[in-house]
């Protein structure tokens, strides 16, 4: 049985490389958890489970340790075409109920519209756990003065890389990750 992370740190990278693997631990390097041996999860954050910073979480990486995290992942060689890849995550306002994590990836979006198509995933299955009565069909800048005001989610963000195909046809990738800390 493996103990709650006690804390999450999120990073993101891209890669460029000839080969598309390579492009990948090139953005794995990018985003300084190439040396993980990484275990995509789902979207819970686990109760108590504190956010710290990038630096903060790097410094606690070893080599080849196994490592959970919830991996947004894109890539093109396609020269030019637009890839991006999120993670939003939002919290309760209460520490002992778990938040959610959630990621984005694709082609053609801005990293500001994946970023905050992917925090709005986030903030709303948090809101639809915690009850709070919303419009599904209301713009996310809507539904998040909603979920301030009810005071039950405390904090929701995202991070994002994105980035063009290179022009000369090698592979372009963009991840992003929630990469949890025990």
């Amino acid at each position: 049985m493996f103990p709650h992370p006690t804390s999450v740190f999120l990073t993101r990278g891209i890669g460029i490389h000839r080969d598309r693997l390579t492009s990948f631990e090139l953005a794995l390097r990018d985003a300084d958890i190439e040396q993980q041996n990484l275990v995509a999860i789902s979207s819970i954050l686990p109760p108590r489970c504190r956010l710290v910073t990038r630096e903060e979480g790097v410094a606690t990486l070893r080599p080849g340790e196994i490592t959970f995290s919830v991996l947004a992942r894109a890539e093109t060689d396609e020269p030019g075409r637009l890839v991006h890849a999120s993670v939003g995550l939002a919290r309760p306002a209460d520490p002992d109920m778990y938040g959610y994590i959630a990621e984005h990836h694709g082609y053609g979006a801005a990293a500001e519209e994946s970023g905050e198509y992917c925090e709005d995933l986030a903030a709303t299955m948090l809101a639809s756990t915690l009850g709070i009565e919303f419009d599904p069909a209301a713009a996310w800048n809507e539904r998040k003065k909603v979920y301030e005001h009810s005071q039950l989610i405390v904090e929701s963000l995202s991070l994002t890389a994105a980035a063009r195909g290179d022009a000369g046809g090698h592979w372009t990738c963009a991840v992003a990750a929630a990469v949890f800390r025990f």
